[in-house]
């Protein structure tokens, strides 16, 4: 039986959000029980990790394999059972990426230093005074957007046990960013860039954790 390797994201707690709500854990299989149907019943997932953002309650990010009566749609996809392979908290990685959406427009407009700065280093001290720069600038409305790309993540990665979707008013607001400074191909090529690096470091953190677990622990 084919098991399909997806990203899940769960609640800060690390609970299921139906069922049995336990805590989920490496290693672990999980079941849903009665007729499986996307959104409404059984264990779900995504291939790609920007769909599952899309759906995340929280920043706790899991590779998952899903097997076993399995529906999929454009997005997303439904199972029987679930297998919980890696699992990190994101949140630092979520942000990166709010910042690195807003960077890849930055050259759209003249961005003050202060803004470039705190951008490319989530400096949080630096956080004000490049609100207070970007408002002075002639271009703030194209500002604006790409603001709300790096704030927006943060603040939802922040409250994400509050039920709030972690990543998915950052994806909006980063596609709103690179809408109002350029034309929709560079949008697209902005997400995607800013998607690889996440990936990329998500995978790294993955690795890492691996690496230097303990041996026989899960």
């Amino acid at each position: 039986m084919e098991k399909i390797k997806c990203w899940h994201f769960l609640q800060s707690n690390k609970q299921l959000r139906w069922g049995t709500k336990e805590v989920c854990k490496v290693g672990k299989i999980y079941t849903a029980e009665g007729e499986l149907k996307l959104c409404k019943n059984g264990m779900h997932g995504s291939r790609k990790i920007t769909d599952a953002l899309q759906y995340a309650p929280g920043n706790i990010c899991c590779q998952v394999e899903i097997w076993d009566e399995v529906v999929e749609d454009k997005d997303k996809l439904v199972g029987r059972n679930r297998k919980i392979l890696e699992m990190i908290n994101a949140e630092k990685i979520l942000r990166k990426f709010a910042r690195l959406c807003a960077l890849d427009v930055i050259d759209k407009w003249d961005a003050p230093e202060v803004v470039i700065k705190y951008l490319k280093t989530g400096n949080e001290k630096l956080r004000a005074a490049a609100w207070h720069a970007a408002r002075a600038a002639a271009e703030y409305a194209a500002w604006a957007a790409a603001w709300d790309a790096a704030s927006a993540a943060a603040r939802a990665a922040a409250r994400a046990s509050a039920g709030t979707a972690a990543m998915s008013a950052a994806m909006s607001a980063a596609g709103a960013a690179a809408s109002a400074a350029a034309s929709a191909a560079e949008a697209e090529a902005a997400r995607a860039a800013a998607s690889d690096r996440m990936i990329d470091g998500i995978l790294t953190v993955l690795e890492t954790e691996i690496a230097y677990r303990p041996r026989g622990s899960k």
